[in-house]
């Protein structure tokens, strides 16, 4: 349990969380290993996890199948961004519960994820509302900063699709 507790000490998404609380959302983990090019969970699944990276890398890609306006024109899934020890996806499972908007797949051998049960990290929310405070406080920053990066390959993509065009 400590190792996990400092882990996830370098997760931004548990900045400045104390040791007690670190070692309380230790106690909510369990760990599973990728190897290369796994799937952790795909695009349209249902989501009730959190994950945090211990060690290794995963991609995040899109399905650009979705938006296409040429269904005979298969494409392959695009990658828009690569995440590294220390930083969380799946958050949005903390929300919504709705369905993954992304497929996540490990991007190195033995990739090692934390996950934490949203149900069980929902719980500590309620029961402990300075938890809950700085936990969705930093999830907003976590997913506005990710919002962000989005918005700014969307914008990238849209530049040269304008600039490429005739």
């Amino acid at each position: 349990m400590a190792s996990y507790a400092s882990t996830l000490k370098q997760a931004d998404i548990f900045y400045q969380f104390t040791p007690e609380q670190l070692q309380q959302l230790a106690q909510l983990c369990h760990e599973h290993s990728y190897g290369r090019g796994e799937i952790i969970f795909p695009e349209g699944s249902t989501s009730d996890e959190l994950y945090v990276i211990a060690d290794g890398e995963v991609e995040i890609l899109v399905d650009p199948n979705l938006v296409s306006d040429d269904p005979s024109q298969l494409l392959p899934p695009l990658t828009i961004a690569t995440l590294r020890r220390g930083q969380s996806f799946g958050e949005i499972a903390l929300v919504d519960r709705g369905i993954r908007s992304a497929t996540a797949r490990s991007a190195q051998n033995n990739t090692r994820l934390l996950i934490l049960p949203s149900e069980s990290l929902q719980q500590l929310c309620a029961a402990d509302a300075s938890f809950g405070y700085r936990l969705m406080n930093n999830l907003a920053a976590d997913l506005a900063l990710k919002i962000r990066n989005t918005d700014l390959l969307i914008r990238a993509d849209l530049y040269y699709a304008h600039k490429n065009s005739p």
